[in-house]
């Protein structure tokens, strides 16, 4: 399977930076999916989690609260308002999940949305 770059980046600075199989995006008009070579747009992100593939198969999960997406053939870049990792090897996720979803309630975003996206977040810590 190819490969893309994943770039995302907050307020504070790039929080991820690696080639990943897909990302799966909480867009503003619902989830989609990104592989390598999808054509260019544009897009909000609305308030959720984020599921990145890496290249060894593994998943990372990543609350965030909005921003947007420029999606590339060979790079996607996620500008987002805040992120916090969810699952992955580098996070405590007992702490995460907290933080995910003050993240989430803070989002200024539908309360439908918030709930899905705060469901999301307790399935994951359910694994």
């Amino acid at each position: 399977m190819e490969l893309m770059k994943l770039e995302i980046v907050t307020p504070n600075g790039v929080i991820f930076d690696d080639e990943v199989k897909q990302v799966t995006l909480p867009g503003s008009e619902g989830e989609f999916g990104v592989l390598a070579g999808h054509t260019t747009i544009v897009s909000l992100l609305d308030a959720g989690v984020m599921v990145i593939e890496r290249a060894d198969g593994k998943e990372v999960s990543v609350a965030i609260n909005g921003g947007y997406v420029k999606v590339e053939e060979e790079k996607t870049l996620c500008m987002v308002d805040g992120a916090v990792a969810l699952s992955g090897e580098d996070s405590n996720l007992a702490k995460a999940l907290d933080e995910a979803k003050a993240l989430l309630e803070k989002a200024q975003t539908s309360s439908t949305t918030i709930a899905a996206a705060i469901s999301k977040v307790e399935q994951i810590n359910k694994r």
